[in-house]
């Protein structure tokens, strides 16, 4: 996983213009932009098979929501413009979404939650762009009666193995109701995290034998774990909200889930927490490893003014004796002695051993062996 800073991108909570000009009515796509279609998959499957195809008008999907058990329709992704905005309240009209929930789909800034309106359930979460980065991406989703409606902020995502089961018929995917569709959904998105779970421990690993055995640039290293620390940062937001999505979702009071779906909920539910205890474990051992490395380079720094200090300490009596002796008087005996030259320097250099030898017992000039692991 790339570690540079700053990163190429990094997204924080942005709220894109056109949909969030102050004063602007509630639930409304405002016009703007160029004008672009959203792309509209639709797979229809039953217990007898499935068919996918692209949709270009909400009539479409009339005949499809009448004659399947379940449709799992997926806009991708809302665009911009006024046909993108006409073609989203479209759908909205046709499913009987609400304005506030229209507002929720473009302002792509929510917080993982499920809201209960009329006939269906409104649930967002947080999505993975891929899986070697901590950018995360907002899937709003709804659950009827016998559709699922997606709509995703960008073309990729992580749900190709639950198309794939509904293509080929794996599992019980086919013989369940659309709640069972919205867990399948909502699993592979929390599982996705697994992977870059895996990553970000292998690089600890990595960071800890360089630190442990100095190895590697040290500004590379502070740069690199500040990294992971920001990475686990955006997985902590991203599913701290979905850990209680989850938790609302497996409760008797909610709407179109049944008691089986429930069960799978809950397993879903424990891989959230299990992510959120990773999570703050590797942040523990992210911040051990950094006061490891402050503390290393704190005692690097250490030895070099020991050595600094030796040094200076052993070139001040000789830098005395030749500032007495090079002062410009007449009258100084010591410079008609024949033998005072050789006097001095034996005296500069016998102080200095004296002080090597005290500082040598004092243990300042020893150096610790590197340790190895």
């Amino acid at each position: 996983m790339p570690t540079d800073l700053p990163r190429q991108r990094r997204k924080t909570e942005r709220i894109t213009a056109e949909f969030a000009l102050p004063g602007s009515s509630s639930g409304r796509a405002l016009p703007g932009g160029q004008a672009r279609f959203p792309t509209v998959t639709l797979i229809a499957y039953g217990p007898d098979g499935c068919e996918e195809r692209e949709v270009r008008e909400p009539a479409d999907l009339i005949g499809y929501l009448a004659n399947w058990p379940v449709c799992w329709i997926t806009i991708d992704p809302p665009g911009e413009g006024y046909e993108a905005s006409l073609a989203i309240e479209n759908f909205a009209k046709l499913f009987n979404l609400h304005e506030l929930e229209i507002e929720d789909i473009v302002n792509v800034h929510q917080r993982a939650k499920v809201e209960e309106y009329g006939e269906h359930l409104f649930v967002v979460t947080r999505m993975l762009i891929e899986t070697s980065t901590a950018e995360t991406e907002q899937l709003s989703m709804f659950l009827g009666r016998n559709y699922v409606l997606t709509f995703r902020e960008v073309p990729t995502d992580c749900l190709e193995p639950v198309r794939e089961k509904i293509r080929k018929g794996r599992g019980r995917i086919r013989q369940e109701q659309a709640d069972y569709l919205m867990y399948a959904i909502i699993d592979a998105v929390v599982d996705s995290y697994f992977p870059l779970l895996s990553e970000l421990a292998e690089q600890l690993d990595h960071m800890e034998d360089n630190i442990l055995e100095a190895r590697g640039d040290e500004a590379e290293a502070a740069a690199s774990m500040y990294q992971i620390r920001r990475d686990l940062l955006s997985i902590r937001r991203a599913i701290w909200p979905t850990r209680e999505l989850l938790s609302t979702l497996t409760r008797d009071t909610v709407p179109l889930v049944t008691e089986t779906t429930r069960l799978y909920l809950r397993d879903c539910y424990d891989h959230a927490v299990r992510i959120i205890d990773l999570v703050e474990m590797y942040r523990e051992v992210s911040t051990a490893l950094m006061e490891v490395h402050y503390q290393r380079a704190s005692n690097r720094l250490n030895e070099v003014m020991k050595v600094l200090t030796v040094i200076t300490t052993l070139f001040i009596p000789p830098t005395l004796i030749a500032g007495i002796y090079g002062m410009n008087f007449e009258h100084m005996p010591e410079l008609k002695w024949p033998f005072g030259y050789p006097i001095a320097l034996l005296t500069m250099a016998l102080v200095s051993l004296v002080l090597l030898a005290f500082l040598h017992m004092k243990g300042w000039l020893r150096t610790k062996p590197k340790t190895r692991r």
